[in-house]
């Protein structure tokens, strides 16, 4: 089996490889390693990739945007899965930089789709967002509640990204999951979120900025749960549903072989627990900057994961504590930094 993953240098998509590679798949990976954040912690994933010994993993080196360089790997290596999780990232850097995700996140998501089109793909798997629940207040938050109210452009390009999924579906016949990812953590993770920037800030002695007043809750969702999921996920292609309601459509599935599931821990906690977990594994408490709410923001997500449960026989259940020591300890390995925390104790 060959497993084409693009992002693969990326949070996800680097966990996602080494797990299919250790289960003996051959994985292609893509990536244009940009400078969204640091690319040598991007370069640091790749390389434990390359350095595998069962040389099942292949990296090139592109943009989703370019069509003619995904034409030629799918061409070349002709693919029979597919799990898309390249994406310009970020809720708050859609406003500063829109561009980016018109080109990222459908220019190339268009590119993906039209190539598992024309190379008859078995399965593709795509990452959406937990933001594309936008406007909604109603927890936990359900496949099957409208998404039509986002409320940054990152969001509306995850939500095109499962409408546009959606209507290969149906035109094309190809299998297709959508997973709406709910704030993933752990080891490797990327610079730009909550808790590596927090744990950055902390060992560095600078304050952290608790935005909305520390009003906000998250469902953490630890990174080795959601590759649990993608695995049972991208091993169970979704069949057309023949009893499709089309007087009372439901959203989380179709006519059409496409579905979408969240994936969450279900278990939303207060950001300021989610910052006290750290102070605990740092063993030290943070100086703290409280802020208004920032735009583009929600001051709440949960999942229901009761669909992907039964699809998958599968729960995500690594509580936050555990998660949080698991991703402390890799970064004071990673950064070296164990002496910097044991002088900021001191004081």
């Amino acid at each position: 089996m060959t497993i084409l993953i693009t992002g693969s240098a990326g949070f996800i998509g680097f966990h996602l490889s080494k797990r299919l590679i250790d289960l003996g798949e051959t994985v292609i990976g893509v990536d244009n390693l940009n400078n969204y954040y640091d690319p040598s912690l991007k370069k640091a994933r790749l390389d434990i990739l390359k350095n595998s010994e069962s040389k099942l993993f292949t990296f090139v080196k592109a943009n989703l945007e370019d069509s003619t360089s995904i034409e030629n790997i799918f061409a070349e290596y002709k693919p029979n899965k597919v799990v898309n999780l390249a994406a310009q990232a970020g809720v708050r850097y859609s406003i500063e930089n829109p561009h980016a995700y018109v080109q990222s996140n459908l220019v190339g998501f268009i590119n993906i789709l039209e190539c598992c089109r024309r190379y008859s793909i078995e399965h593709l798997v795509y990452a959406s967002s937990s933001s594309v629940y936008g406007g909604n207040t109603k927890m936990p938050f359900s496949e099957t509640q409208n998404v039509d109210h986002p409320v940054s452009l990152y969001a509306a390009t995850k939500k095109s990204n499962e409408l546009m999924a959606h209507s290969y579906s149906h035109l094309y016949n190809i299998p297709s999951t959508g997973l709406r990812f709910f704030t993933v953590y752990g080891p490797w993770g990327r610079p730009d979120m909550a808790l590596f920037l927090f744990t950055k800030a902390m060992i560095e002695g600078e304050s952290i900025n608790v935005y909305n007043d520390g009003r906000m809750i998250r469902d953490f969702t630890y990174i080795d749960d959601i590759i649990e999921s993608l695995v049972r996920v991208l091993n169970k292609p979704p069949v057309k549903d023949l009893t499709f309601d089309f007087q009372n459509p439901n959203s989380s599935s179709s006519w059409a072989p496409h579905k979408i599931f969240n994936i969450g821990n279900s278990n939303p906690i207060e950001l300021m627990t989610f910052i006290n977990a750290i102070e605990d594994s740092l063993g030290f408490i943070s100086k703290k900057n409280f802020l208004p709410m920032q735009p583009g923001d929600v001051p709440a997500t949960e999942a229901s994961t009761k669909l992907l449960e039964e699809w998958i026989d599968f729960k995500p259940n690594t509580s936050v504590e555990k998660g949080i020591s698991s991703f402390v300890n890799w970064y004071k390995e990673f950064y070296k930094v164990s002496k910097k925390i044991d002088h900021i104790k001191s004081n």
